[in-house]
């Protein structure tokens, strides 16, 4: 009978997160590698070739793959034959690696699970607890399967109780343009169908955690009617156009996984859920023999691939930055930004704006006047850091304060990542402004153009402070432009009905 140990599964599950956090899986790796072999578009194999280049560096760094460093999200499988050595239940033995994982200092990853989420939403500091899915199977093993969800992923899950004679494949794809870039693709849709409601979505979810195997399936062809429904979904959605980050392209999702369950005769629940460019899961078991033991991949299996600047990318000093300058930026441009910048996201916007909007001064220190706004929450610095990684946030969670702030603050320009809303865009033109966009899911390799870092109002935020960033050499696209034109919805259009399919290359 085996004897499984807490200390085993506490460490184990700390050391996958860790382990998760700076390794992309290798599938992931050689797919991203042929959708940036195959990448017409030149904006969007720019962002993949940032995308790869990141994901070297923080495998060979030991540093976060994205400065979302994830929801904790665990499926456990206990053997029916398992009995334990331990004072504390399962859930509180993974929670106490989750919070070992986290707070770790030679790698300390972002804390960003709130309690009382529809009130006071206050930073559990340490990223807990985690979502834990627990099933009972025959055997004496402990079998985890470890995941960190991203945020910006995460919040563009769809679900919808379809008729039973409604197309799964339809449904998909009118839901993932409204998906927008935020989700940071090229990554894997995961689609969850029967059930009941909360059981396509954890479908969903659970399919996420399959290999990425679409070239062996396209090489072998499907046996069965789901297998042809993952062709079908793989092919239309890559036909939309909407390529890496939003900025049109051939390849938006990588693969495409899918989940059923009997349902009831009168429905067809039906979930899709996107992982992000930042895909980050490892499966282990447990035996009794002591903790798990993660090999690191080869790092031989990346992709030669070394992001550098476009020779025809434009320099900008933030440093006395004019609305003219601004003009003079051309939709899909590549910058390359340096000087200084101001950060700040959802709970910094909310206090700004409500002091904008009653006419109260802004904190001591805090003018943006001139200024320039990048959306992120930072990971914590480590050893000789300035900053940790720091990539964008998803920006339309601003739309909502960018009005106000255009308006009343001062500010000329905006720096996140996705699409803006319809409004914002208006907003942007109205104001003679402009936005920028970073690659999400390239944060290392941002942070390393950031040369000085100071906080400048609300210490008590966190990650959600304001800070001032000194950066050199930032590189950003500009996705909306002064007079309102947005390669967001320009670009997808362009490349719209070009995909093709990917190289077949099994080994």
């Amino acid at each position: 009978m085996t004897v499984i140990r807490e200390d085993d599964v506490i460490a184990s599950v700390a050391d996958a997160l860790q382990y998760i956090s700076y390794y992309h899986t290798p599938d992931f790796i050689q797919a991203m590698g042929r959708a940036y072999e195959i990448e017409k578009s030149p904006a969007a194999r720019d962002a993949i070739a940032q995308i790869l280049t990141n994901s070297r560096m923080c495998a060979e760094g030991h540093r976060p793959i994205c400065q979302d460093t994830g929801i904790v999200v665990v499926f456990v499988k206990v053997g029916m034959g398992v009995t334990w050595d331990a004072q504390r239940d399962l859930e509180a033995m993974i929670n106490e690696g989750v919070r070992r994982a986290y707070l770790n200092g030679d790698n300390k990853l972002r804390a960003s699970i709130v309690s009382d989420p529809a009130f006071k939403r206050t930073n559990t500091r340490d990223n807990t607890p985690a979502v834990i899915h627990t099933e009972f199977a025959p055997g004496d093993t402990l079998e985890i399967t470890v995941a960190a969800k991203g945020g910006g992923s995460e919040n563009k899950s769809m679900f919808a109780m379809l008729n039973p004679a409604d197309s799964v494949a339809d449904w998909v794809l009118e839901m993932v343009p409204e998906m927008g870039a935020g989700w940071c693709p090229p990554g894997m849709l995961g689609v969850g169908i029967g059930g009941s409601a909360e059981k396509a979505m954890l479908l969903a979810k659970k399919s996420l955690m399959d290999p990425i195997d679409i070239g062996e399936l396209l090489a072998r062809g499907p046996s069965s009617k789901l297998e042809e429904l993952r062709l079908e979904i793989y092919q239309r959605v890559n036909a939309l156009g909407i390529g890496a980050q939003g900025l049109g392209g051939l390849t938006t999702v990588l693969d495409v996984k899918v989940l059923d369950y009997p349902t009831h005769a009168a429905s067809l629940p039906v979930a899709v859920i996107p992982n992000c460019a930042a895909t980050r899961h490892v499966h282990f078991t447990l035996d009794g023999s002591g903790p798990a033991l993660l090999e690191p991949p080869n790092l031989e299996l990346w992709p030669k691939v070394q992001w550098v600047a476009d020779t025809a990318s434009r320099r900008v000093s933030l440093d006395g930055l004019t609305r003219a300058d601004i003009e003079s930026w051309q939709p899909g441009e590549r910058l390359l930004l340096s000087g200084k910048l101001l950060t700040g996201r959802d709970a910094a916007h909310k206090r700004i704006c409500a002091l904008l909007d009653a006419g109260e001064p802004l904190p001591d220190g805090l003018d943006f006047t001139g200024r320039v706004i990048y959306y992120v929450g930072p990971v914590d610095p480590v050893g000789t850091e300035i900053v940790g990684p720091a990539g964008p946030t998803t920006a339309n969670r601003m739309d909502r304060f960018t009005e106000t702030m255009l308006g009343k603050s001062g500010l000329l320009a905006m720096v996140g990542k996705a699409e803006r809303g319809p409004e914002t865009v208006a907003s942007i033109a109205k104001y003679r402004s402009a936005y920028l966009i970073a690659v999400g899911g390239a944060a290392f390799l941002v942070s390393n153009a950031i040369r000085a870092s100071r906080v400048v109002a609300f210490p008590e935020l966190g990650m959600e402070a304001v800070y001032e960033f000194e950066v050199r050499d930032m590189p950003v696209t500009v996705a909306v432009t002064s007079d309102g034109e947005s390669v967001h919805e320009t670009g997808p259009k362009a490349w719209r009905g070009k995909f093709a399919g990917i190289p077949v290359a099994v080994e």
